[in-house]
C-alpha cells in the first residue's frame, strides 16, 4: 500500500503510555507503526491526534475533524477501553462512536485500521466481573469495521497478548514490547514488507506467582494503580485533564531507533 500520510486517532494506548515517560517522551505503538511505514516507504507524514483518558465520543468530538482536515492516506483509530471500564458501559453506544469515525474517514478516502481487544480479566482478575464486555465490545467492532471496509487486527483470542510481560505494571498500558507486538501486528495486517505473524508467537513460558507473592502482587496493584484510578473517578476527574495531542500536526517520522526495540 502506498502511505503518504499517516494519522493516529486513539486514547493512552495510541498516545504511548507504557513505552517511554514523561521525560525522555512517548513512543508506543503508533509512533512504531509510523517506523516502520518508513521503513517500507520513505517520506511518510505521521500525526498523533491520541489523548489519554478520553472515552470514545470523546475521540470522535476532538480529533476526527482535525485527522479528517489532515487527509490521511491512512488513519488508525483505537477506542472504547475507557468506555469499557466506566459503570455504565453500553456496548452500542462505544461502538456507534467508532463507526462514525470509520465511516467519516473511509468517506475521506483513507484507509482506516482498528484493533479488537484483550481478555482483560486474564490480565487484571479483579475485573472479572466485566469480562462479558470485551467480547460484546469486540463484535460489534467487527461489524461496524466489515460495514465500512475498515481492517481488524485481532488481539484477542492470541495468548501472547495476555502475557503479562507484554503489559506496564498499571496492567492497562502496554509495555514496551507490548507496543512493539502491536505495531508489528499492525503491520502484519497491512501488509507491509518483512512482516509476518510472529508479533504472535508466545514468550518462553515461566512459572507464574503463586500464593503469598500473587496476593502481594495484587495489593500492590490495588494500592498503585486501582485506588488512584478510582479516586479519580470519585472527583470526576480524568487524565484527559488538560492534556493535548503530541502530534497534533503532520510531519517526518524521524527514525532514530530501531522499531522493534
Amino acid at each position: 500500500m502506498s502511505v503518504v500520510r499517516y494519522v493516529a486517532l486513539g486514547d493512552s494506548q495510541t498516545e504511548g503510555l507504557g513505552d517511554g515517560d514523561e521525560v525522555s517522551g512517548l513512543r508506543g505503538w503508533a509512533d512504531r507503526l509510523a517506523e516502520l511505514l518508513e521503513m517500507a516507504e520513505p517520506g511518510v507524514q505521521y500525526a498523533n491526534l491520541a489523548v489519554r483518558g478520553q472515552l470514545a465520543g470523546q475521540v470522535r468530538a476532538t480529533q476526527l475533524d482535525a485527522a479528517v482536515a489532515l487527509r490521511p492516506d491512512l488513519a488508525t483509530v483505537v477506542a472504547g477501553m475507557n468506555d469499557l471500564l466506566r459503570p455504565r458501559f453500553d456496548a452500542e453506544a462505544t461502538a456507534a462512536e467508532l463507526e462514525a469515525m470509520f465511516a467519516a474517514l473511509t468517506g475521506a478516502g483513507a484507509r482506516v485500521a482498528t484493533l479488537t481487544f484483550p481478555a482483560m480479566e486474564r490480565l487484571v482478575p479483579l475485573a472479572r466481573p466485566l469480562a462479558p464486555r470485551v467480547p460484546a465490545l469486540n463484535a460489534r467492532i467487527r461489524e461496524a469495521a466489515a460495514r465500512h471496509g475498515v481492517l481488524v487486527v485481532e488481539t484477542y483470542g492470541e495468548e501472547v497478548v495476555v502475557d503479562p510481560r507484554l503489559w506496564s505494571p498499571d496492567r492497562l498500558h502496554a509495555a514496551p514490547l507490548g507496543h512493539a507486538r502491536i505495531a508489528a501486528a499492525f503491520a502484519h495486517a497491512l501488509a507491509l514488507p518483512g512482516s509476518d505473524r510472529g508479533w504472535a508467537v508466545p514468550l518462553p513460558a515461566v512459572a507464574p506467582a503463586r500464593g503469598v507473592r500473587a496476593l502481594a502482587a495484587e495489593a500492590r496493584w490495588v494500592a498503585g494503580f486501582l485506588g488512584p484510578w478510582l479516586g479519580r473517578r470519585v472527583r470526576g476527574r480524568s487524565s484527559a485533564d488538560g492534556r493535548v495531542a503530541k502530534r497534533p500536526v503532520l510531519g517526518p517520522v524521524g527514525i532514530d531507533r530501531q522499531a522493534g526495540d
